[in-house]
């Protein structure tokens, strides 16, 4: 959306800012149609990549930057982010433009890229209040159909045939997730410990590869502003090449969470929200698939995932390098999350 208002500098808030003169200038020599002075407003989103809107006479976008300090290794990859939605541009898949990367840290003090700012809803709460069942159901219907999308492109179609590497994805991602936990760890947690033990020896046979978002929940998706469809899927900076079905798990192991805790929906289906049967079997007939197998193995992995990533939050929280002001409380339930991915697993039969 273009505007023609800028902000003065006495109409800034706390959490806006004039944008760098090093930043204008990078944009408007490497932006097409970009004209600055740019004014930086923070988002409330993004608890890994500080992410902004950028707001100048030329128009709105959005922009996401590395953390500064020191990073854990293969964190924060915008650079893979940029690569991923400019080859999504004439797909299926509701991918937000790509316009500029920026991987000289002198002109911000990290690596950036700037996208398209896309008008439309994010709903931060997966509940969905103030809607009727009716509304709901088709949120998710919209939110199914997007996905299924997503897992139906074929890599090499889009240039993406060298993304990564499908085979053996799931025991590196096993391994890399454990490794990141270790980095970022403080108090033993009894179910991470038994699930670090048991995902290894319960790997799902291979899947062929697909496009492998990474973080595929609601919060990450912005619908049209008045229909029950997804325009622009957000936060690709854990993607990569590998099994579409472990995606999937990740996405959707809220249905086994309660909504108190983080982004749960147990409990919620006479609500309008689809329940995870329905949702699985719309998800099935739109990629043509006819099963899912292994597929606690798959939730106990996504829930194993996001307490990995959620000690992450509390850790940068320890350090003073948290993207958000309420990562110290968010990285807390990374204990109650593993404790479900260990009960799913637990329960499963070798």
């Amino acid at each position: 959306m273009v505007t023609d208002t800028q902000a003065k500098d006495s109409d800034l808030g706390p959490e806006t800012e004039p944008a760098p003169a090093s930043l204008d200038a990078w944009l408007e020599a490497s932006m097409a149609g970009y004209r600055g002075p740019g004014i930086l407003e923070k988002c409330g989103f993004g608890q890994s990549n500080p992410t902004f809107q950028l707001s100048s006479p030329s128009g709105r976008y959005i922009l996401r930057r590395k953390p500064f300090g020191p990073l854990l290794p293969k964190a924060h990859a915008i650079e893979r982010e940029f690569r991923v939605l400019r080859a999504l541009q004439d797909s299926r898949v509701p991918a937000p433009k790509a316009l500029a990367l920026c991987e000289d840290p002198s002109v911000l003090g990290s690596a950036f890229y700037v996208m398209e700012f896309v008008e439309g809803r994010i709903f931060y709460d997966q509940t969905l209040p103030g809607m009727s069942p009716e509304e709901r159901a088709a949120i998710f219907d919209g939110m199914n159909q997007a996905v299924a999308d997503l897992h139906q492109v074929l890599p090499a179609e889009v240039g993406l045939a060298d993304f990564g590497r499908s085979e053996g994805f799931v025991a590196r991602q096993v391994a890399t997730w454990t490794r990141q936990y270790r980095a970022s760890e403080g108090e033993r947690i009894e179910a991470m410990e038994r699930l670090i033990e048991w995902l290894p020896d319960h790997l799902p046979p291979e899947q062929p590869g697909r496009i492998f978002h990474g973080d595929l929940l609601i919060n990450n998706m912005v619908f049209h502003p008045t229909e029950p469809r997804v325009i622009a899927l957000l936060d690709w900076e854990l993607s990569t090449l590998g099994d579409p079905l472990a995606d999937l798990g990740y996405h959707v192991m809220i249905w086994r969470v309660p909504p108190d805790l983080f982004r749960g929906l147990a409990g919620l289906e006479k609500t309008g929200i689809l329940s995870e049967e329905e949702y699985l079997r719309r998800y099935l007939a739109r990629t043509g698939r006819t099963d899912l197998p292994h597929w606690n193995f798959y939730l106990a992995f996504g829930l194993f995932r996001i307490a990995a990533i959620l000690q992450g939050i509390w850790s940068r929280a320890q350090s003073g390098q948290a993207s958000a002001d309420d990562a110290e409380e968010v990285g807390r339930k990374a204990g109650p999350i593993a404790e479900i991915g260990w009960s799913i697993a637990s329960a499963t039969r070798s």
